[in-house]
């Protein structure tokens, strides 16, 4: 285990040098990996640690979409594809990748093939962390062992497909078999992590649900829609609204933001951008930092996973989705940016 320094702060991080696809593959050479579910994060991880030449399996529901896909991508009905007590029965380590919606429904099926031995594994904090709203409490004598990947299962599969990997985060809430830290690092690189970081369920879920409702997914939406709204207002056409404040960002700034740093993005832009781009992320800083704080307190009172559980455990829950999905993808800002995608080059 190696120790990264980031300014006096020292973190624990495990990278594929010091912890090779060989030794995880030592590992788990007489492990049989269940997977349950494969929606979001299923396929990306199940397809990773069956390319790596890990034991695995997946369980899913038939009749259903995401049971038709596994069997596109390759699983074998009766093979590698079974039902989720079929799965669990025949797993030494349960992958639990289902909605955390779902999960609690499931909870008390996949309960009672949690032997002793066993490794129960996530890649969200959240039925754990809630645990007296999911009723999800792990029996005594198994392994409680998360990897989450920061991002999509889909960028998860990309990114190994390209040789490369998507870091995550691991940690460790039950050790029963003293296995368990190796059981979760072999299996974080087996699914395809680039290095991986020390957490717990609780830092996870809590950064999480406040990462997504932030500048990953909430806030940023957010400002697209207010800049786009005031750039048209004040009389620009849709095509400059858009390319100004999602094309530009998205396609040219963040990725030089990613491989060199913001220092290096103020440093190699036009004086103008540099002196009212220092000037004003002050007072967007001042601005947003209060609603982040009362973000991160709504998470950690469980308030908003309460709002999560009640809202996607509705029947009708996708029918509401897709009529908010509808009022997002008819809006003019992303109308906008449908005709703009198709304007690349790459899509002409």
């Amino acid at each position: 285990m190696a120790k990264l320094n980031f300014g006096g702060v020292e973190e624990n991080v495990i990278t594929r040098e010091e912890f090779p696809l060989e030794k995880a593959l030592e590992t788990m050479k007489d492990e049989t990996i269940a997977v349950i579910g494969y929606g979001v994060q299923g396929p990306g991880q199940s397809l990773n640690l069956r390319d790596n030449g890990f034991n695995v399996i997946v369980g899913q529901r038939s009749p259903s979409k995401s049971y038709d896909k596994a069997i596109k991508d390759g699983w074998i009905p009766g093979e590698t594809l079974f039902s989720i007590p079929e799965a669990c029965e025949k797993a030494s380590v349960i992958f639990y990748l289902l909605s955390d919606a779902a999960q609690i429904a499931v909870w008390p099926t996949l309960k009672k093939y949690l032997t002793p031995g066993k490794a129960l594994y996530f890649s969200h904090g959240f039925g754990i962390t809630y645990n007296e709203r999911t009723g999800i409490i792990p029996p005594e004598g198994i392994d409680v062992i998360l990897c989450a990947p920061k991002g999509s299962g889909t960028s998860l599969r990309r990114l190994f497909l390209e040789g490369r990997g998507l870091n995550s985060s691991y940690a460790i809430h039950q050790d029963a078999t003293g296995k368990a830290f190796e059981r979760a690092v072999s299996l974080g690189i087996g699914v395809g992590s680039g290095y991986l970081f020390e957490t717990t369920f609780k830092r996870e879920v809590y950064s999480d649900l406040t990462g997504e409702r932030g500048t990953l997914m909430g806030a940023l939406a957010g400002l697209f829609e207010a800049q786009y709204e005031v750039l048209r207002e004040r009389g620009h056409s849709p095509s400059e609204a858009f390319n100004e404040t999602v094309e530009e960002l998205t396609q040219s700034l963040m990725p030089l933001v990613a491989e060199n740093g913001m220092d290096w993005m103020y440093a190699n832009t036009s004086t103008t951008a540099q002196r009212g781009a220092l000037d004003w992320s002050k007072r967007f800083k001042a601005l947003t930092k209060p609603l982040f704080n009362e973000l991160y307190d709504e998470v950690a009172a469980g308030r908003e996973a309460q709002i999560s559980i009640d809202s996607n455990s509705q029947p009708d829950y996708r029918e509401k989705l897709e009529v908010e999905l509808k009022d997002i993808r008819e809006s003019e800002i992303w109308k906008a940016g449908k005709v703009v995608r198709s304007l690349r080059p790459e899509n002409k």
